[in-house]
C-alpha cells in the first residue's frame, strides 16, 4: 500500500492526537512488522503520547520552540502541543520534526495541517517545518565540546521542549551512524542515545526533555561513554518504569524494556520521581516516589550506572549493597567470558568422552546452583577434544562458579549461576563455551565453601533484585559483576559452609537463608 491511497479526514472535534493515532493504524495494518523492525519504527499508543506530553511543565514564555526528532506520525508532538494549549496561554509554538519515510511523511504532513488548524482555533499559532532528513546524521557535528560550536548551535536555535520515541536498533561499528558520533560509542550501541546525545546539546537552558526509549543505557561498557556525555549536559527529573515488558507496545509486539523519562539542563541536580505501572492500563494510577539524585546516579563513579528502584524493598536491598565495600578485585577473584567459541572449535566438539575429549560446558548445562552435564543437545556436543588448536581455548580443571551471560526475555531471573568442582572431572583440562561467564581465583583456587557462598548469593532473589535496578536487557556483562559490591569474604564462606552442611542446595533454602542472613525486609 502506498500513502497515495490513504485519505482519512478527521472527525469533527477530534483531537490532533487521536487523528494521529487513527492514521497510524491504518498504516500499520498495512505495514509488515519485519519492515518496522527492521526500520526500530514502532508508533506511539496514544495512551502513553499523552502520558508524555502531560510531562511537560510550563516555560512561562509566550513563543515556544518545540524538536520532534523522529516523528513518524507526530502523534507525540500532538499530545504535547495538545497539553501546552490547554495548560497554558502560548502564543505562538515552532515545531520541527525529522522523518525519513518517505512512506510516511504525506501522512504527517496530513496530521501536522490538522495540528494547525486546532491551534488556530484555540487562539495559537503554530508553525511546523518537516524535515525529510536524517536528525542523526545531519545534527551529529553538535557532538563535538568546543565553544565555536556552542556558539552556532545559540544561533541555529535551541528548544523548550525535545520530545521523542526515537527508533531502536543496534548500530555495527561501521554504520554511518556509529562513524559520525564516534565519540560517544564504545562498542556496539543502539540509535536511540544518539539521538538523546544530540538532543541533550540542542535544550534551552530552562528546557524538557521528554523520551521513551529501552532502559539498556543504564548499565554496561557499551553505552559507558554515553552516559558519561550524555550527564554532562543534562538530568533526570523523572523516570517511568513498566513491570511488564509486553504491554508498552503489545500490537507491535516490541518486548524492549522500555522506560519514560524527562531530563533538563545539568545546572543543577533537582530530586528524582520515580514512577511505575504494571503496564499502559494502569498508567494514570502509577506510583510515585522521589529520591536524591545522587541515589540515582553516581556522577562521581567512572561508570555513572542509573540505579532505577521500585518499591521499598527494591531500596533496602540498595541500600544494603551499598552498605558493602568488598567486590571480585579486593577478593583476588576475577570474572572472564568463555574462552570456546563454538563456530572457531567445531571440528573438535564432539558428543561422547573418547579420544581424550573433556566436559565442554554451555549455557543449556548450567541451572540454578547445579551444573548439569553431560546434556546431550543438537549441535551442543557435550566434549572437546584436546589438540593443539584448542588448547589455548581450555581451562584448568579446578573450581569455579559458571553464570550464564544471558537470560531469556522471559526468564524470571536474570542471574543463573552453578558451583564446578575439579573433582566433577578426572580431566586435566574443562571447556567453558563463549555464553557462560566463569569467576575463579587466578592465584591459586576458590575454595568450595567460596564457590557456594558465591553461588548461592548470585543465584538468590536478593542479588537478582539488586541486578534488574540497573540491567534492562538479557545481558549478563562481566564488567557488570566486576564492580557489583560484594559482603565481606567471610561472609560468603559462612553462608557456602551453612549450605554444605545441610546438604539443601534449593532454591527455596537459598532465598531464606540469604533474607534471613542479611535481614531484608520492605514491601515489592
Amino acid at each position: 500500500m502506498t500513502t497515495a491511497s490513504v485519505c482519512i479526514t478527521p472527525f469533527s472535534g477530534e483531537k490532533p492526537s487521536q487523528y494521529a493515532e487513527r492514521v497510524g493504524k491504518v498504516y500499520a495494518d498495512a505495514s509488515g512488522h519485519k519492515d518496522k523492525k527492521h526500520k526500530g519504527q514502532f508508533f506511539t499508543p496514544l495512551v502513553i503520547s499523552r502520558f508524555m506530553g502531560n510531562l511537560a511543565t510550563p516555560s512561562g514564555k509566550k513563543n515556544v520552540r518545540v524538536l520532534d526528532p523522529g516523528c513518524g506520525l507526530a502523534v507525540l508532538s500532538c499530545a504535547l502541543i495538545e497539553h501546552l494549549v490547554e495548560a497554558s496561554e502560548y502564543e505562538q509554538i515552532s515545531l520541527s520534526l525529522y522523518e525519513t519515510d518517505n512512506n510516511v511523511v504525506s501522512l504527517t504532513e496530513s496530521v501536522l495541517s490538522y495540528l494547525q488548524e486546532w491551534c488556530a482555533v484555540k487562539g495559537v499559532k503554530l508553525t511546523y517545518k518537516l524535515h525529510r532528513s536524517d536528525f542523526v546524521l545531519e545534527k551529529c557535528g553538535y557532538l563535538c565540546d568546543d565553544i565555536f560550536l556552542s556558539r552556532e548551535i545559540s544561533v541555529a536555535g535551541k528548544f523548550d521542549y525535545i520530545i521523542s520515541n526515537p527508533p531502536y536498533f543496534k548500530l555495527a561499528k561501521d554504520d554511518v551512524h556509529s562513524r559520525s558520533c564516534a565519540s560517544i560509542i564504545d562498542g556496539q550501541t543502539n540509535i536511540y542515545a544518539l539521538f538523546m546525545a544530540i538532543c541533550s546539546r540542542l535544550l534551552e537552558e530552562n528546557g524538557q526533555m521528554i523520551f521513551i526509549t529501552p532502559r539498556s543505557f543504564a548499565s554496561g561498557r557499551y553505552f559507558r561513554s554515553f552516559r558519561d556525555y550524555l550527564f554532562r549536559y543534562v538530568h533526570f527529573d523523572f523516570i517511568h518504569l513498566f513491570h511488564t515488558r509486553k504491554d508498552t507496545f503489545s500490537k507491535d509486539e516490541v518486548l524492549q524494556e522500555l522506560v519514560i523519562m524527562r531530563l533538563h539542563p545539568a545546572r543543577k541536580l533537582s530530586d528524582v520521581t520515580i514512577s511505575s505501572s504494571y503496564g499502559v492500563r494502569d498508567l494514570e494510577d502509577a506510583r510515585h516516589k522521589q529520591y536524591k539524585a545522587s541515589d540515582i546516579v553516581d556522577l562521581a563513579s567512572v561508570e555513572k550506572v542509573v540505579y532505577l528502584p521500585v518499591g521499598e524493598r527494591d531500596e533496602a536491598v540498595l541500600n544494603l549493597f551499598r552498605s558493602w565495600n568488598g567486590n571480585m578485585e579486593k577478593y583476588g577473584i576475577r570474572i572472564s567470558t568463555g574462552p570456546v567459541v563454538a563456530f572457531r572449535s567445531y571440528d573438535f566438539i564432539v558428543s561422547d568422552e573418547a579420544d581424550g575429549a573433556v566436559p565442554l560446558y554451555w549455557l543449556h548445562n548450567v541451572v540454578k546452583m547445579l551444573c548439569d552435564h553431560p546434556v546431550n543437545k543438537a549441535d551442543k556436543g557435550q566434549f572437546i577434544r584436546v589438540a593443539p588448536e584448542t588448547k589455548a581455548a581450555l581451562l584448568p580443571n579446578k573450581n569455579y562458579v559458571l553464570l550464564r551471560r544471558f537470560s531469556s526475555k522471559d526468564d524470571n531471573s536474570r542471574l543463573v549461576a552453578a558451583p564446578y568442582f575439579g573433582n566433577m572431572s578426572r580431566h586435566e583440562f574443562v571447556g567453558i563455551e563463549n555464553k557462560l561467564n566463569y569467576i575463579y581465583r587466578p592465584e591459586g583456587r576458590l575454595r568450595r565453601d567460596e564457590v557456594m557462598g558465591l553461588t548461592a548469593l548470585l543465584d538468590s532473589e536478593m542479588f537478582d533484585t539488586y541486578f534488574r535496578t540497573f540491567n534492562g536487557n538479557i545481558n549478563v556483562s562481566a564488567t557488570e559483576l566486576r564492580i557489583m559490591p560484594l559482603p565481606p569474604l567471610e561472609t560468603i564462606r559462612e553462608i557456602g559452609r551453612k549450605i554444605i552442611l545441610k546438604n539443601n542446595y534449593s532454591i527455596d533454602y537459598i532465598n531464606d537463608l540469604i533474607m534471613e542472613y542479611f535481614k531484608i525486609c520492605g514491601n515489592e
